[in-house]
């Protein structure tokens, strides 16, 4: 992988967000999940699609903060328009297990 710059870091807009809607896409080539993201302020909510069925149940990631990439174009993913992509990192067996802060902060805050 090459080496980044801090400058190109810096271009990578990572912000904490609350789950406020989560829905199951059956309709997904891979079992997916529906997210509604709420970043507050100037970002709003934003819709993702992740393929995160093997630990999560919608209901239960209602209120759950996640970090997400909010500054790449939107993305066709079916017929559900993915607008930011939620971080997360794969268990033993490559299934996603969410990223998000261990203690609650403001909805919008950017990683540092």
């Amino acid at each position: 992988m090459a080496d980044l710059t801090f400058d190109d870091f810096l271009k990578v807009d990572i912000r904490a967000g609350t789950v406020t809607r989560a829905e199951p896409y059956p309709e997904a080539r891979r079992p997916a999940i529906k997210l509604w993201v709420d970043f507050g302020g100037e970002l709003g909510v934003r819709k993702s699609s992740a393929q995160i069925t093997a630990h999560y149940d919608p209901e239960a990631l209602i209120g759950r903060q996640v970090l997400a990439v909010v500054n790449f174009p939107p993305r066709q993913i079916g017929r559900f328009m993915s607008e930011i992509l939620v971080l997360g990192l794969p268990d033993e067996t490559g299934e996603i297990v969410l990223i998000g802060p261990d203690s609650k902060v403001p909805d919008g805050g950017r990683m540092h």
